[in-house]
């Protein structure tokens, strides 16, 4: 490897400066302790998809200016180490400065918003904040911002970027320029990726390509998630699935928690794999006849310990012995993957659907990633080509290309989180999180959680990626559950600070069961826009829930909002999170916008006061959409013959897609998938259809599919078989 001569002139402190061109928009900076070429290599953490081998590192000399790499130039110069990032027109992209000491790193902040970073933390731009990056529940204060996911990617909306991808430090964004001070005695390798890109689309396409793309996960992980915790008993199991049945109330999945956390879960302790006798007698059947009402099943699991090391195509030395099960008592500091991941086989043999792996907080960055890859890896050995589902609550860079979902941790029932986590949403997709989301209602129940609040949570819910009701009282996070006079099992002695009951007066509130009703409805009408924004992010990076800025980066009143959201595309989705809310001030980008309830076109490029009701939580669409719906379905497999419906937004030229496959397999990475492409011709009222290159049809085919235009009520039904169609509507 070339690199440069010393760079300091104070003996013990030398450093050493190598550069490659990773493409056309991003640069790598290795700073080095003294040595010969290749002497020194940066730690292995599997966050990314090229550990560097591939790219020609540059000599990069002292005082040379700016030395051609790639499409960039790099300058250097020291006492103390200077490194200058600029463009070959001589547009500066970033100046750093190394302390070579301490290896403390400082660098430009700009001017824009400060956004990304993982979940949690300060919220929304992170500019201002010191930020220790502790992983885990303990990491910012979790009862309003969540778990800490830190993940050192820091994005501005000036249109750069910089992934400090080792060591892993602390960043200091309180002052004219940043700094990230790594853990002392850890000064070198400083490993630096430097993304100059004035299209945000570019820049989150520039983090899959370091860190990979995100894996689509299986089609039923987007329906609605039903979590339950203290199990009275083998009735109440199977009670709870039929009255979702009963009721017409749409959901794919029920998950168990574990025995210890709460007095009686689906095992017999956490952390083993055998079932409670108590909630479970015939586990088979109770699967089996889970499995007949078309509900996944979900099992959570916990796991302590500081590494876990390996692949689960790895020998074990020491392998479980037959029957094994675990034990969630003891937990040794270091465990291998290989002699870990067997032991969940029994049970998932049994037919269980997936996994909540809970705590690992003290899993170091590496373990939390090897954790997430073994529930991916480890599941396909037992059943090859299916796509596996689990629910984690720690995480690390590269987590999204084993399709991880990933949940805020233990908050409170508190107007305050339901406000905080919007922001957290925006900056966990903006870090390479897309499988994102919170627990419906707040963990920890408050004085605070009423009917009221559960209906909004659920609303936002609706429009995360994850979306699951889940917290002590648990029964209050049934969608029916607050007209029942009863709390269920109450869980919260062991919590301090604000925690408490609700009010009783508020469990005969028989208002939030049919407004839940409403958006599980409306969450499984948009699924084919849904599965269409899923399919997006694996090609291209884009999150789900995206920030206003990804789509309109030259407003600044857009890139400024961390209150509101664009769904995929083509919605905005402003949550209501204020207490008797009878309006929602929000801002709409420029071009023309239709309210999705009443269909009325508003001007944008302005804010707006929406009047709302507790039934309401504004959803705007943009003009030129053309947004693909479903019919209402129980359950995301549901057959029915209804026809796609592609809702056309008028106003503008627009165009869309709607993507399938079969929601299970890996065949989508195959070519086993159909994409329709749309094109709004506004001024003609034409509507064209065409297959996208390399996609065929799926089957039923030929398609039904109908048509309406906003604010017209009449559809039009066509047959769609693959050939390009142009109607005129």
């Amino acid at each position: 490897m070339l690199i440069s001569p010393p760079l300091s002139r104070r003996p013990g402190t030398e450093l050493q400066v190598a550069a490659a061109a990773v493409s056309p928009r991003t640069i790598r900076l290795r700073v080095l302790a003294a040595g010969p070429p290749g002497s020194q290599s940066i730690p292995l953490d599997g966050a990314l998809v090229d550990d560097g081998s591939s790219q020609q590192p540059r000599f990069v000399g002292v005082g040379l200016e700016r030395l051609a790499v790639g499409e960039f130039r790099v300058s250097v110069a020291r006492d103390p180490l200077r490194i200058g990032v600029s463009r070959p027109d001589g547009r500066v992209v970033q100046q750093l400065g190394v302390d070579a000491a301490s290896g403390a790193l400082w660098f430009d902040l700009g001017d824009g918003p400060l956004l990304g970073m993982g979940e949690g933390g300060s919220q929304f731009d992170r500019r201002g904040s010191v930020d220790r990056m502790q992983s885990g529940q303990g990491g910012y204060e979790l009862r309003t911002h969540g778990g800490r996911v830190p993940i050192q990617w820091l994005v501005s909306t000036d249109g750069w970027a910089l992934y400090i991808h080792q060591p892993l430090g602390a960043f200091d964004l309180s002052g004219p320029r940043g700094r990230f001070d790594p853990p002392e005695g850890s000064r070198v390798p400083l490993d630096v990726f430097v993304v100059d890109a004035r299209d945000p689309v570019d820049l989150m396409a520039e983090w899959a390509r370091l860190t990979g793309r995100p894996e689509l996960p299986p089609l039923w992980s987007l329906g609605y998630q039903q979590s339950h915790r203290t199990l009275s008993g083998p009735d109440e199991v199977l009670h709870v699935a039929r009255t979702f049945r009963e009721k017409r109330l749409p959901c794919d999945t029920l998950i168990y928690l574990g025995t210890g956390f709460t007095p009686a879960g689906w095992n017999t302790q956490n952390g083993e794999f055998t079932w409670n006798p108590a909630t479970f007698p015939d586990p088979q059947a109770a699967l089996d006849e889970l499995h007949a009402l078309h509900f996944r099943v979900v099992l959570h699991v916990v796991l302590e310990g500081r590494r876990l090391t390996g692949t689960v195509r790895d020998p074990c030395p020491d392998p479980p012995a037959p029957g094994a099960t675990g034990s969630g008592r003891t937990w040794p500091d270091e465990q291998r993957v290989s002699c870990y991941w067997p032991i969940h086989r029994s049970v998932f043999e049994q037919g269980v659907d997936g996994w909540w792996p809970d705590q690992g907080d003290g899993l170091d960055a590496p373990s939390r990633l090897s954790r997430i890859r073994m529930y991916y890896e480890g599941a396909q050995l037992y059943r090859p080509g299916e796509r596996p589902f689990a629910l984690h609550r720690n995480g690390y860079a590269g987590m999204a290309r084993y399709a991880a979902f990933l949940w805020s941790g233990d908050v409170y029932s508190t107007w305050e989180t339901l406000r905080t986590h919007v922001a957290v949403a925006i900056n966990a997709g903006l870090s390479g999180i897309p499988f994102w989301g919170t627990d419906i209602g707040g963990f920890v129940p408050t004085p605070e959680y009423t009917g009221e609040l559960h209906v909004r949570w659920f609303q936002f819910g609706a429009f995360c990626p994850l979306f699951r009701a889940h917290g002590r009282t648990w029964h209050l996070r049934l969608p029916w559950g607050w007209n029942t006079g009863e709390l269920g099992p109450s869980e919260v002695a062991s919590y301090r600070g604000g925690a408490g009951n609700p009010d009783p007066l508020e469990l005969h509130n028989a208002r939030v069961e049919p407004i839940c009703k409403t958006y599980l409805a409306l969450r499984y009408r948009l699924m084919p826009y849904l599965y269409t924004a899923v399919r997006e992010t694996h090609d291209t990076g884009l999150p789900i829930v995206r920030a206003l800025w990804l789509h309109y980066p030259n407003d600044r009143r857009a890139a400024s909002r961390g209150d509101e959201y664009l769904w995929g595309r083509d919605i905005l989705v402003a949550p209501v999170v204020e207490p008797s809310a009878v309006a929602r001030r929000l801002y709409l980008p420029e071009g023309s916008w239709y309210d999705f309830w009443t269909e009325e076109q508003v001007p944008g490029g302005r804010e707006i006061t929406r009047s709302v009701d507790l039934e309401t939580m504004p959803l705007y669409v943009r003009a030129g959409s053309i947004v693909p719906m479903g019919p209402v379905k129980q359950y995301t497999a549901e057959p029915l013959d209804d026809p796609l419906t592609l809702v056309v937004y008028p106003g503008s030229e627009g165009r869309g897609t709607v993507y399938e496959d079969d929601g299970h397999s890996f065949g989508y990475q195959r070519g086993e998938w159909m994409r329709i492409q749309t094109e709004w011709h506004d001024e003609r009222r034409r509507l064209s259809l065409r297959l996208a290159a390399g996609s065929h049809m799926l089957p039923p085919t030929p398609r039904r599919i109908a048509i309406r235009v906003v604010p017209e009520a009449r559809t039009r039904e066509i047959v769609f078989a693959g050939s390009p169609m142009e109607i005129e509507l």
